[in-house]
């Protein structure tokens, strides 16, 4: 059972209006788009603004494997990098959930949740831009692959800030 120590924290659609404060979502519908290859490729371009920022930085494409979750997941923390962004794109049809805040005096302000899924235009994406707090890898439904792309170089690229009283995610219906 809760206590009076949680806060519910509901999960919404994914529209790239809504997430355009806390980056970008990545995918095909809607997206700018020609052909290459002599036609036998189409290119989906510029889906997102890579950002890096310091000193010697380089973007880094690596794969993440995150073991599921399921509810009520408990959001405790966050974390935010602000020498550049962070792109998680599924190589699976498997859905995964993005916490996001606003900053509020370099803290984070209250999360919104996303559910992210394929849709009409296949699989989609996010990428927090720099310094945008958000939860750690959220994936459902089984264990699954990432593709991620994100920053190295110098510099203290990682800032991650506990809660007082958690926020529960005690559900994934979107009804």
């Amino acid at each position: 059972m809760m206590g009076d120590s949680t806060r519910t924290l509901a999960v919404r659609a994914l529209t790239r209006e809504a997430f355009t404060p806390f980056g970008q979502v990545i995918g095909t519908r809607g997206a700018r788009h020609y052909p290459i290859n002599d036609g036998t490729t189409t290119r989906f371009h510029d889906l997102a603004k890579v950002e890096l920022a310091g000193w010697r930085a380089h973007p880094l494409i690596s794969i993440f494997r995150g073991r599921p979750f399921a509810p009520p997941i408990r959001v405790a923390m966050l974390e935010r990098h602000p020498l550049g962004s962070q792109a998680f794109m599924p190589l699976s049809a498997r859905p995964f959930v993005a916490v996001v805040a606003g900053d509020e005096d370099g803290r984070p302000g209250r999360p919104s949740a996303f559910l992210v899924g394929p849709d009409a235009g296949g699989l989609r994406g996010v990428n927090y831009a720099r310094n945008v707090w958000h939860h750690p890898l959220i994936a459902l439904e089984g264990e699954s692959d990432f593709l991620v792309v994100d920053r190295d170089g110098e510099g203290d690229n990682l800032e991650t800030f506990a809660f007082d009283q958690p926020y529960v995610i005690d559900s994934l219906d979107l009804s």
